[in-house]
């Protein structure tokens, strides 16, 4: 192909939803992965069903209201709207049924050997099933709300992901009539049925076996209590999605945190954007709920029992058998942290050297300790943070509010907008803001996903501010799943170009030049860009070059043109890229220099590193943004400098380098968009990147650290 090809043609593209869909196949195939603990597919199982009902939250919803209003977007892989709705539901149902035939003749027949048998009501045994119609007395019916169909009673309003039963039902003189009943969110969906059940017991011992039956059969079973005198015809499970894809009217806000609250309980009514039912349904009552809902045939999924994937969850949550589980590991502390106490060691530490941590491999321990050594301290004058996702329990939070009856100075910007988590938030910033913490509820027209903290430290006649930048939320639970890196730093500049960040995240200062931050939506974009440019005019000036990007996603399409010039001109292009990839590697005199890795495994791979080669003097930054236009346009974000020779060493032979070496959980994308698994080849050791970074640091690269640089 030469080089005066069109680098915007469709053709070079593969579209968006596609690409999502591709990951969910890779999360599936960890489930089919035999070499993975049983209970381990399980859990990957339960992540497939939810990412799925994500998807159809928020992309499908998306395309579905272009398509009702008339828009008729090209989109940069030559798509519209129509054809993605049609390209997506047959690889969504593809995936649906590999799913549930994993589940079905794989999984369950395997969890029952091993004792953890998830029953069909129908074969309980006489003993099992009084147990269960026990517990629908006792505790199920009393929840139960059936509702009527009828002329005097509208079709109900049905939630977003909830499991429901279309009941028909006949009175005496033989008429028959319809309610539908939902199937209550409140109570555990698998209904154990035996005292070993759950987790341990009260002696302190691990059941083998677990008994387990879904709720909704139980349900089914015992309908006719819920309607005396009424026989019980038939009763049809169905499961609901809804658009959950918060459209907000900054403009006219004058309160985001209202704002925020009426979006929140609009997503509970918002338009139905899939069904899924099972092919017993029959036709009378799909149309229905198809006239009801409002919806078209092709919102509705005929699907193999269970609906609803994301219940097995419980199964891997509740059932106690380390055996079938991935081996516990337990994140380290990095030796430089072990013998700095609360009272104000920690910023001697950090004043001595930048630090690097990696989650979940190292502890995220220590950013909690540095916000507690903060509040705690008599000389920390002031502590700024962001908070996008931080979870139900925060230890984070606990740490700001300690700060805050200590008399700190605390301001905190509260990101509203953090997708499925608003109501969380919403709950932290009113309980900030109740005991005196400066609250901001993110910005009008940009969402805040940049992840910093300051804290402002009076040191002698002067003051220091210390930081803590990095890639992942400030969540201690996921912090043991997602995969992040941060770094502990005092640089003057960087936290000279935070301050200004804050003023503006605060105030009204519109101060951009940023010092050695890349910032979105002020100059990522043309910072990236230089770079990599620069990298190109190395290999036209007869230099060797390369580029080594590590990111969740490559979306963006002039991003996308700028990497295939790049592979055109002869600079060797390396994207480790965990999900949505839009690009298409190694097509001819176009990406020919380009390969793109996708690792999916125990952990959710999340850290974004932008590495160069800069002619010899390697550059890496690191920070919060990928390469998507909601990042670098319509998202604050944060890219800063790793500047310690020794952690840029780090990062690219124990990171880097060790990614690309994957053969076991490293996935190499084709040009068509498909990926096919690595293996090891002849004599070539097994490299599980994961497993690896779990290893001893003996195992690593040895790397020295540089005067004044810390162990890592």
């Amino acid at each position: 192909m030469p080089e005066s090809v069109d680098l915007s043609s469709p053709s070079l593209y593969i579209n968006r939803e596609i690409s999502l869909l591709e990951f969910q196949r890779r999360v599936l195939e960890e489930a089919l992965d035999d070499h993975n603990p049983l209970l381990e597919r399980v859990k990957f199982l339960a992540i497939f069903g939810s990412n799925m009902d994500e998807f159809f939250m928020v992309r499908v919803s998306g395309i579905r209201k272009q398509v009702e209003a008339h828009i008729m977007e090209v989109f940069p892989d030559g798509l519209t709207p129509p054809e993605v709705l049609a390209a997506t539901r047959k690889l969504s149902l593809e995936l649906y049924g590999s799913a549930l035939l994993c589940l079905n003749k794989k999984i369950l027949p395997r969890l029952d050997k091993a004792g953890i048998h998830l029953m069909d009501y129908r074969k309980l045994t006489e003993t099992q099933a009084q147990k269960a119609d026990d517990y629908f007395k006792e505790v199920v019916y009393p929840v139960l709300t059936p509702l009527a169909l009828d002329p005097g009673h509208p079709f109900p309003h049905i939630s977003n992901l909830s499991l429901n039963l279309a009941i028909v039902i006949k009175d005496k003189k033989g008429n028959e009539k319809f309610a539908r009943l939902k199937v209550p969110d409140t109570l555990a969906r698998l209904v154990p049925i035996k005292r070993s059940s759950g987790s341990a017991r009260k002696d302190g011992t691990i059941p083998y076996h677990h008994y387990f039956v879904w709720l909704e059969q139980v349900i089914i079973a015992n309908l006719a209590s819920l309607f005396p005198g009424l026989q019980v015809v038939a009763a049809y499970p169905f499961r609901i999605i809804r658009d959950a894809d918060i459209q907000i009217q900054e403009i006219e806000a004058d309160d985001l945190l209202e704002t925020m609250q009426q979006s929140i309980r609009k997503r509970r009514f918002a338009s139905v954007v899939q069904v899924e039912i099972y092919e017993s349904m029959p036709d009378n009552i799909r149309e229905l709920l198809i006239e009801n809902l409002e919806i078209r045939q092709n919102d509705v999924y005929v699907l193999p029992a269970p609906l609803g994937l994301s219940s097995l969850w419980q199964v891997y949550n509740n059932v106690e058998r380390h055996d079938l589980k991935f081996p516990i590991y337990h994140p380290v502390v990095p030796k430089v942290f072990k013998n700095a106490s609360l009272a104000g060691d920690i910023f001697e530490v950090i004043k001595r050297g930048n630090i690097l941590l990696h989650q979940p491999y190292d502890s995220f321990l220590p950013v909690i300790d540095f916000l507690r050594a903060a509040a705690r301290d008599p000389n920390v004058l002031a502590i700024k943070q962001t908070v996008y996702r931080v979870g139900q329990n925060a230890p984070v939070v606990e740490a700001l509010l300690e700060a805050t009856e200590r008399g700190k100075q605390v301001a905190v910007l509260v990101e509203l907008k953090a997708r499925f988590d608003e109501e969380s938030n919403i709950g932290w910033a009113r309980m900030l803001e109740q005991e005196g913490v400066h609250v901001v509820y993110g910005l009008v027209g940009l969402k805040v996903h940049c992840k910093v903290i300051m804290v402002v430290r009076k040191e002698g006649e002067g003051i220091r501010r210390y930081l803590h930048l990095g890639t992942g939320n400030y969540n201690a639970v996921t912090s043991l799943v997602y995969e992040d890196i941060g770094l502990f730093t005092c640089d003057e500049a960087i936290a000279s170009d935070i301050t200004d960040l804050f003023n503006h995240l605060t105030g009204y200062s519109t101060k951009h030049d940023f010092r050695k931050l890349l910032v979105a939506p002020f100059n990522l974009r043309a910072g990236l860009e230089k770079l990599i440019r620069r990298e190109i005019e190395q290999v036209r000036s007869g230099h060797k070059a390369h580029l080594i990007f590590k990111v969740n996603a490559i979306v963006d399409p002039y991003f996308i043109e700028l990497l295939y010039g790049a592979s055109q001109a002869g600079v060797k292009v390396d994207l480790l890229v965990r999900s949505m990839c839009c690009l298409k590697p190694g097509i001819k005199g176009v990406s020919d220099n380009i390969k793109v890795i996708s690792v999916v495994g125990r952990y959710l791979e999340h850290s974004r590193l932008y590495y160069f080669y800069n002619g010899g003097q390697e550059e890496i930054y690191i920070g919060s943004a990928d390469l998507m236009q909601r990042n670098l346009d319509h998202r604050v974000e944060v890219i800063f400098p790793i500047e310690s020779p020794s952690h840029v060493q780090h990062l690219r032979a124990n990171i880097l380098d060790a990614y690309l070496r994957d053969n076991s959980r490293a996935r190499m994308m084709q040009s068509d968009g498909t990926y096919s698994r690595l293996a090891p080849k002849d004599k070539e050791n097994k490299m599980d990147v994961q497993e690896w970074l779990m290893t001893p640091v003996p195992q690593k690269i040895d790397i020295r650290p540089v005067k004044s640089d810390h162990e890592i």
